[in-house]
């Protein structure tokens, strides 16, 4: 008589459980290939929670293009409070503003004055716990020798139209 034995490899989870240990496994791989976090600048609040942990905000943050020294771009965007955005599962909105200065002497790459390099990412950070980012993308204008940033948000299901864009005229840095 032969006894039919399953091994502890064998088994097999429910979905759910594998479907979350998948989700977690990817925000844990997202939150570690990200960029560098944006140095923060300051804060104001938009709305009061007298209960559920810290308000609404806008933030205005600075961070500078890894490809281009002498670049620097400064955005303002949403910032969700209430008990989910203090334990960091709230999706911020869509909105954002920037502005992007020359901070120093900029020298281009072959690669970005050939356009090779337009709609690089320069910056993303993730606007909810799962699938919502703002990015930041950068163009080279050859003709007119500036480089552009435009700001949006995508999520993989549906994103936002809403976008801003900055621009740096390269010029000598005295």
């Amino acid at each position: 008589m032969k006894h039919h034995q399953k091994r502890a490899s064998q088994t097999s989870l429910p979905g759910w459980i594998k479907q979350g240990l998948l989700i977690w496994t990817a925000t844990v791989i997202g939150i570690y290939s990200l960029p560098s976090p944006a140095e923060s600048i300051g804060s104001v609040s938009t709305r009061f929670k007298l209960l559920g942990g810290a308000n609404d905000k806008i933030v205005v943050e600075a961070f500078d293009d890894p490809d281009v020294a002498g670049a620097t771009c400064y955005l303002s965007r949403a910032k969700t409070g209430g008990i989910s955005g203090t334990v960091g599962v709230a999706e911020d909105r869509s909105e954002a503003s920037i502005a992007c200065r020359q901070t120093g002497p900029v020298t281009l790459s072959e690669k970005i004055k050939n356009g090779k390099a337009d709609g690089d990412e320069v910056f993303k950070k993730n606007t909810s716990l799962l699938f919502k980012t703002l990015q930041v993308v950068r163009f080279y204008d050859a003709k007119r020798n500036v480089l552009i940033y435009l700001s949006y948000s995508d999520r993989v299901i549906e994103g936002s139209p809403q976008n801003s864009i900055s621009v740096i005229p390269v010029m000598p840095w005295h």
